[in-house]
């Protein structure tokens, strides 16, 4: 009968040291508990809150929110005191002006025939090069054009006489302690303009235009290098367009 009772005794102490351990909070969840939350307006210099939702989550507990601002460039956050200055010293590293790029694009035509006016490039280092590679007989530069872009943001120019021709360049420039590297990636396009445009049966706003994708890749060059982005054929006439581009960091 004694040993019965020293057993329930014995569990009665040991219930209640055990107890008190498994209800008692965490010190970080006694801060949680206890701390107010605090909100502070954010206003982006550069970036759009849409862009950061996710990065901005990746730092705040189960109560805190973001939400989007009246604009797209401020958001509203809510957390606990020592998150709220995570995210503030986060986003000070990342909205930062992006960089300024200007890109020089050329358009050239190869033909298998000698083609009067041809030969507009000879001197280009670039079609020197292209003349042990490929087989047209001879090169002439269909347009030129500048196009300015911001690091991450995509631009596009139309080129040709006629405007049927859409260049298109999404750039994001890497850097480290030594070098830059331009890394983008390019799209160029050509619009077919309906037949009946051309001969006046119906007006070129009624017109249906095709569009024909003639090259799309990603590339990286060095800023101040020039570069064949690629060739490709054009219908009939064995002809190719040639395209050609280089690319600068605007400090």
């Amino acid at each position: 009968m004694k040993k019965g009772i020293l057993a329930l005794v014995t569990l009665a102490f040991a219930l209640a040291v055990i107890a008190p351990v498994f209800a008692e909070d965490t010190p970080q969840e006694k801060a949680e508990t206890k701390a107010p939350l605090k909100k502070e307006i954010v206003q982006f210099k550069y970036l759009r809150t849409q862009s950061l939702l996710s990065f901005i989550n990746s730092y705040l507990s189960h109560e805190g929110r973001v939400v989007p601002g009246p604009t797209d460039r401020i958001a509203v956050i809510s957390d606990y005191p020592e998150n709220v200055e995570k995210v503030l010293q986060a986003i000070r590293q990342i909205d930062v002006k992006p960089a300024d790029l200007q890109f020089t694009v050329q358009l050239v035509l190869g033909s298998d025939a000698e083609e009067k006016g041809a030969d507009s490039v000879a001197n280009d280092p670039v079609i020197k090069e292209l003349r042990n590679l490929l087989k047209y007989k001879s090169y002439s530069l269909l347009d030129t054009s500048m196009v300015r872009a911001m690091d991450n943001t995509e631009a596009e120019v139309r080129m040709g006489d006629k405007g049927d021709f859409a260049f298109w360049v999404m750039p994001k420039v890497v850097k480290d302690e030594k070098s830059s590297l331009i890394q983008m990636f390019v799209r160029l396009r050509q619009f077919h303009e309906d037949p009946r445009v051309a001969v006046g049966v119906v007006e070129p706003a009624k017109g249906n235009s095709t569009v024909t994708d003639l090259i799309g890749t990603t590339l990286n060059i060095k800023p101040g290098e020039k570069t064949v982005v690629g060739v490709s054929k054009l219908d009939g006439g064995g002809k190719g367009l040639i395209l050609i581009i280089s690319g600068k960091i605007i400090e």
